[in-house]
């Protein structure tokens, strides 16, 4: 068999309802929590990070609605977590850029599944200011500033040979010198930052009781509400 041919197709699907895991890591109670969305979401990504046990800590699943209400989801990594929420960084074409434009609210799933935790974020979606998708952008690897251009993401391309003609006439025009504008902004690429309604922290317990503290925006909060202000939020239990 050769490096091209296909791998042999296995004799049957896994037993998928044999599969179990016992959460049995952790408990999170009302005591436990930190007094802002912000600074619990900062712990606990710090503990994943920290833990050896999580491929990329920052992934987030990112889930849409499109004009006509189809829904979708990727992963994507978020790049900055503030007071104004959790930013990440696209192509604004893509799918994912004109279901905002259509429908501007999101979900995130961070999903630390070796820590037994998941946080879920749902919220509204704006755009970033240029300056800060350039900075962001500056600060990217030339390669993956020079793909930000070569790919018009989302789009149907006749193979990969086109990406990398693409590419290749990108790198002729915009030679890598080492500074960090050697490769302009694209027009059609930058930031949205999801603007949290609520951000509910589940952490997995035995026989499936688990834990999930939600902090919710409050009615008379102001708009939008600062994840780093203690006024703007109430917590609330949910059943799991």
């Amino acid at each position: 068999m050769s490096d091209l041919d296909p791998a042999p197709a296995p004799d049957a699907v896994p037993d998928l309802a044999a599969m179990r895991l016992h959460y049995d890591a952790g408990r999170l109670r009302e005591a436990d929590l930190h007094p802002t969305p912000l600074a619990q979401f900062s712990v606990w990504l710090g503990d994943a990070v920290g833990s050896g046990l999580v491929v990329e800590p920052n992934a987030m699943v990112l889930a849409t609605v499109d004009a006509d209400g189809t829904p979708s989801a990727r992963n994507v990594l978020l790049k900055q977590a503030d007071a104004r929420g959790f930013v990440f960084f696209t192509n604004y074409g893509s799918r994912k850029g004109r279901a905002i434009a259509a429908n501007p609210r999101a979900s995130l799933v961070f999903s630390w599944l070796g820590l037994f935790r998941q946080v879920v974020v749902v919220g509204d979606v704006e755009q970033v200011s240029r300056d800060e998708a350039r900075e962001y952008f500056s600060s990217r690897p030339y390669g993956s500033r020079l793909g930000a251009w070569a790919s018009a993401q989302s789009s149907v391309i006749a193979g990969r040979d086109v990406l990398k003609a693409r590419y290749a006439e990108l790198a002729a025009a915009f030679p890598d010198t080492g500074s960090p504008d050697d490769v302009p902004l694209p027009d059609a690429w930058g930031g949205y930052v999801v603007r949290a309604h609520s951000v509910e922290f589940w952490q997995g317990r035995p026989s499936r009781l688990h834990d999930r503290l939600r902090f919710v925006r409050r009615d008379d909060a102001a708009m939008p509400a600062s994840l780093d202000d203690p006024a703007a939020w109430r917590t609330e239990r949910l059943s799991p």
